[in-house]
C-alpha cells in the first residue's frame, strides 16, 4: 500500500488551514473556516441584518395593531377623545423604537465610550455598581490576580502618562463587564474584541505605527483583563461548552485502541529521546487547562507542537513535514485526552488577541489542533484503513487490535497501543533479568558460605594437630628482686627534696 493511500483519511492540505475568503490568514472551524477578521465582519453583518428584520417585523406588527384598533372602533365611535385614546397604542411602539435604538447603539459602541473625553468621570460611578454586582472581581481577588495586577501596574509605569490611561480604561472595561453576565458568549467575545481593537488603534497612533511595541502592550492588557474575567467568561452557562467537553472526552476514551501504525505516525517510541518528547508533549497539552490567559494557553499548544516536531526529527533523522505533524498531533491528543478541550479551544477563539490566531506559529499550531479535534470527532474505519466490521468491534471493546488469532504471538506481531504499556513491558523484562541475576548471586553466596565453613573447620583441625604434636609448656613467672625481703616495711621512707632559702 502506498504512502499516499495510507494517509487518505488524515492528510490535510495546507490551503485548507487558511481562511475560506482567501485573505491569507489562518481560518478556524469555530468560525466556519474563516479568520477572526472575516468572521467578525460576517457576524456584524448578520447581526445588523437581524436587527433590521426585527425592526421591520415590529413595524409590521404595529401597523397590524393600528389597523385592528381602527377597524374595531367604527366611524360611530369617532369622537374628539379618540386621538387621546389612540395615543397609548403609539406609546409602546415609541418606547420599542427607543429601546431598539439604544440597544443597537450600545452594542456598536460598547468600548468606544470609554475613550471619549465626556465619559472620563463615568467609570467612577460605574465602579460602585460593578462592585456590588460582582464581588469576585474586586472583593475576593486571588493571589494570581493580585500578582498579575501588580505586574501590569509595574509594566505601565514605564509608559508614564499613556500607561495611566491604559490602566484606567482597562479597569473601567472590567467593571463594565461585571454588569454583562447575562450576555451570551458571542456578545461577551464581541465586547472584548471591540476593546482590543479600540485599544490597539489608540496605541498604534501613540507609538506612531510601531507594531512591536503595540503587540507588547496588548499582551499585557490581555493578560490583565482575561485573568480578571476568567471565571465569568470561561465555559459560561449560556453555552454548551461543557456538554461538548464530555462528548469529546468520551469519544477519545472510546478510541484508546488506536495505534501509531493506524495513524501513520512517523515516530519510534522505543528511542528514549522520542519517548521523552512524547511525554513532554502530552504534559504540555494537558497543562493548557491550568492557564488563564489565552496567550498562555496558546504557548502550551506551541510547546507541545515543538516537542512533536523534535520527536519526528529524531526518528526520521531529518526535519519533519506538515504531513507528518498533523497525524502525530492527533495521536498525542488521543493519548493525552486533555481536560475541557472544547472549552479551552472556544475560550482561545473568543477572547485571544485576533492577531495571534491569524498569523505566526501560534496561529498555525492552534489551527492544526482544531483540525485534529475535528478529525477525532469524524474518525471512521476508512481513516484508519480498517474494515467497518473491525472498527465497530474495536469501538465496542469486543476485541483489541493488539490481539491476533495466535495468543502466543500477538505481543510480537502487533504494536503496543500505549507508550505507558510499552514502558511497562520494558520494565517487566528488566525485572525478569534482575531476578535471574539475583538468584545467581544468592547461589554463589551460599556456595561461598559453605566454602568458608569448610575452611574454618580445616584450620581448626590443623591447629589441634599442631597442639598435639607440640604441647604448650607454661613456665613460672620470674619474681622481683626484693620479693623475698620480708622486712621491707621497716625501711625508712625515701628522701624528699627540700628547698632552703638562701
Amino acid at each position: 500500500m502506498s504512502q499516499r493511500s495510507e494517509r487518505r483519511g488524515i492528510h490535510v492540505d495546507q490551503s485548507e488551514l487558511l481562511c475560506k475568503k482567501g485573505c491569507g490568514y489562518y481560518g478556524n472551524a469555530a468560525w466556519q473556516g474563516l479568520c477572526s477578521k472575516c468572521w467578525r465582519e460576517e457576524y456584524q453583518r448578520a447581526r445588523q441584518k437581524q436587527i433590521q428584520e426585527d425592526w421591520a417585523l415590529a413595524e409590521k406588527l404595529q401597523r397590524e395593531e393600528e389597523a385592528a384598533y381602527a377597524s374595531s372602533h367604527g366611524s360611530q365611535s369617532q369622537s374628539p377623545a379618540q386621538p387621546s385614546q389612540s395615543q397609548p397604542s403609539l406609546t409602546p411602539f415609541s418606547k420599542f423604537e427607543e429601546k431598539k435604538t439604544n440597544e443597537k447603539t450600545r452594542k456598536v459602541t460598547t468600548v468606544k465610550k470609554f475613550f471619549s473625553p465626556s465619559s472620563r468621570t463615568a467609570p467612577k460611578k460605574e465602579s460602585h455598581e460593578g462592585k456590588s454586582h460582582s464581588p469576585s472581581f474586586t472583593r475576593q481577588p486571588s493571589l494570581e490576580t493580585d500578582r498579575v495586577s501588580r505586574d501590569f501596574v509595574d509594566f505601565l509605569k514605564n509608559l508614564q502618562k499613556p500607561g495611566r490611561e491604559i490602566h484606567k480604561q482597562s479597569r473601567a472595561f472590567i467593571e463594565s463587564m461585571a454588569n454583562k453576565k447575562d450576555l451570551g458568549a458571542d456578545e461577551l467575545s464581541e465586547c472584548v474584541q471591540d476593546f482590543y481593537q479600540n485599544m490597539s488603534d489608540r496605541l498604534m497612533t501613540h507609538f506612531k505605527g510601531s507594531s512591536e511595541k503595540v503587540e507588547r502592550v496588548m499582551d499585557q492588557v490581555e493578560k490583565y483583563i482575561m485573568t480578571r474575567l476568567y471565571k465569568s467568561v470561561f465555559c459560561p452557562e449560556t453555552t454548551d461548552d461543557e456538554k461538548k467537553d464530555l462528548a469529546t472526552q468520551h469519544r477519545i476514551r472510546a478510541l484508546h485502541w488506536v495505534t501509531i501504525q493506524m495513524l501513520c505516525v512517523p515516530m519510534d517510541e522505543e528511542i528514549p529521546e522520542v519517548a521523552d518528547s512524547v511525554v513532554k508533549a502530552i504534559t504540555d497539552i494537558i497543562e493548557m487547562d491550568s492557564k488563564r490567559v489565552p496567550r498562555d494557553k496558546l504557548a502550551c499548544i506551541t510547546s507541545c507542537s515543538k516537542h512533536i516536531f523534535n520527536a519526528i526529527k529524531v526518528t526520521k533523522k531529518e526535519p519533519a513535514s506538515a504531513d507528518d505533524f498533523l497525524p502525530t498531533l492527533i495521536y498525542i491528543v488521543l493519548k493525552a485526552n486533555p481536560p475541557r478541550l472544547q472549552s479551552n479551544i472556544q475560550y482561545i477563539t473568543r477572547f485571544c488577541n485576533p492577531s495571534r490566531l491569524m498569523t505566526g506559529e501560534d496561529g498555525y499550531y492552534f489551527t492544526n489542533l482544531c483540525c485534529a479535534v475535528a478529525f477525532i470527532e469524524k474518525l471512521d474505519a476508512q481513516s484508519l484503513n480498517l474494515s467497518p466490521e473491525d472498527f465497530e468491534r474495536y469501538m465496542s471493546g469486543q476485541v483489541s487490535p493488539r490481539r491476533q488469532e495466535d495468543p502466543g504471538s500477538w505481543t510480537q506481531s502487533a504494536p503496543i497501543v500505549n507508550p505507558v504499556i510499552s514502558q511497562i513491558h520494558r520494565t517487566l523484562d528488566l525485572l525478569t533479568c534482575l531476578e535471574k541475576r539475583q538468584q545467581q548471586v544468592l547461589d554463589e553466596a551460599l556456595t561461598m558460605q559453605a566454602e568458608l565453613n569448610d575452611w574454618q573447620d580445616s584450620v581448626a583441625r590443623e591447629v589441634q594437630d599442631i597442639l598435639e604434636k607440640f604441647p604448650l609448656e607454661i613456665k613460672s613467672r620470674a619474681s622481683a628482686i626484693d620479693a623475698e625481703n620480708v622486712e621491707s616495711d621497716r625501711l625508712p621512707p625515701p628522701l624528699q627534696p627540700q628547698v632552703f632559702a638562701g
